[in-house]
């Protein structure tokens, strides 16, 4: 618990973080990679070019601030971190490197202002959250029996197409099994070298658990005038194919919707935001599961819908299975089939009805998609506790800050 001592210098730190958090931010990542360049293999360095990592920091040092007394609010998000963390690798021994940095950064920014009363109530707030997070990744690690950092070398076994601008990989081990146990809507992190430099990005395991490969389904990120192009994206489209290796680490992620029970269940994605969707679709139907499933789904077109041949599988195997698809910008070879049922963006009233609004609501897509089904979901009567989200970013703080 933060100290009485320090309690009114945090309280007091919250409309100047939402000020100059992201100005701390910026110098915190810029004075610690000059000084420890080897942590630029473990962050995502396109994130750091987009300003996404910095936004992302600057939000939670902000919320954390602003939550310091609510451990309700802030524990679904310190388990997101963890999971996070653990997937890159983060060990103990970050923990003073990024503490410095970050104390070093607040005094830089606001010069006189950070006075040393401030700066050691920070320093005692740091360690607080440090302590939950190295505690709760120790936990994670033994949890899952995974060593931080590691990594197995994996064989793609198969490629496949599945939309213009995603591809498939299926990855096994070199003696032709399943890299071992998951749960749909878990992500691994996969380490691609590019020059100097090692990158890990994670990707959502894309099929069901019980199948003897993992399977990631890959977005090409083209980039435009304000973001920059996807690194690894890119180079796995261009360059992974059949009978490659590719380094990956354990599954990861708290984004697991529960499978048993006999309520409905309404899986809402859109774009690549389909993958942890049709992960547990085809879980559900590999366990011939009775219970009510709505699959919704929109997309630009036939040509940017992905893992349509898992959907037309699962709808074979589930009988009881609604699909939803909406398609914003129909082709018109889309219109000669039943690709799809509704033209334009997604509307909820074609997806939620008297059959489905009392059981439990999964989303992961865009943050402005995610956003709008949010609030149509509250709107339709559906209470939050029941609406689960997929996402990690400034956006997964919304509700703190």
């Amino acid at each position: 618990m933060l100290s009485a001592t320090s309690r009114p210098y945090i309280a007091a730190s919250v409309p100047v973080l939402r000020e100059h958090g992201l100005a701390i931010t910026r110098h915190f990542y810029t004075q610690m990679f000059a000084q420890h360049p080897e942590l630029q293999h473990l962050f995502n360095m396109g994130n750091q070019a987009s300003g996404v990592q910095q936004q992302s920091l600057a939000a939670a040092v902000f919320a954390y601030a602003a939550n310091i007394d609510n451990a309700a609010a802030l524990a679904p998000v310190l388990e997101r971190i963890v999971h996070k963390h653990a997937s890159v690798g983060i060990t103990p021994a970050h923990y003073p490197i990024v503490g410095r940095h970050l104390l070093c950064a607040i005094q830089a920014v606001l010069g006189d202002a950070a006075t040393p009363a401030l700066l050691a109530a920070w320093d005692e707030a740091y360690w607080l959250l440090a302590g939950e997070l190295i505690a709760a990744e120790a936990r994670l690690y033994q949890r899952t029996a995974t060593a931080a950092g590691a990594l197995q070398t994996l064989v793609v076994m198969e490629t496949r197409r599945e939309s213009e601008d995603v591809m498939s990989y299926y990855l096994q081990t070199s003696d032709g099994r399943s890299p071992g146990s998951f749960q749909p809507g878990q992500y691994i992190s996969v380490a691609v070298q590019l020059g100097e430099l090692r990158q890990l990005r994670q990707y959502s395991l894309s099929d069901a658990s019980d199948r003897p490969w993992w399977r990631i389904s890959v977005k090409r990120e083209a980039g435009n005038p304000t973001t920059p192009a996807g690194q690894v994206s890119n180079w796995l489209h261009d360059h992974l194919r059949q009978g490659d290796t590719l380094l990956a680490g354990a599954p990861f992620g708290d984004f697991t919707p529960g499978l048993a029970g006999p309520a409905p269940i309404t899986l809402i994605s859109a774009g690549i935001g389909i993958t942890p969707m049709v992960a547990t679709l085809n879980t559900l139907a590999s366990q011939a599961s009775r219970r009510p499933i709505v699959f919704a789904h929109a997309a630009r077109n036939g040509q940017h819908h992905a893992m349509r041949a898992d959907l037309a599988a699962a709808r074979a195997q589930l009988p009881q299975l609604r699909s939803v698809l909406f398609y914003e910008q129909p082709a018109d070879a889309d219109r000669l089939g039943s690709h799809y049922q509704h033209q334009g963006r997604m509307q909820l009233s074609a997806v939620v009805d008297e059959s489905n609004r009392e059981g439990e609501f999964f989303l992961c897509g865009p943050l402005g998609f995610m956003q709008q089904q949010w609030q149509g979901l509250l709107s339709a009567g559906v209470p939050p506790t029941r609406i689960h989200r997929e996402v990690f970013g400034p956006e997964l703080l919304d509700h703190l800050i």
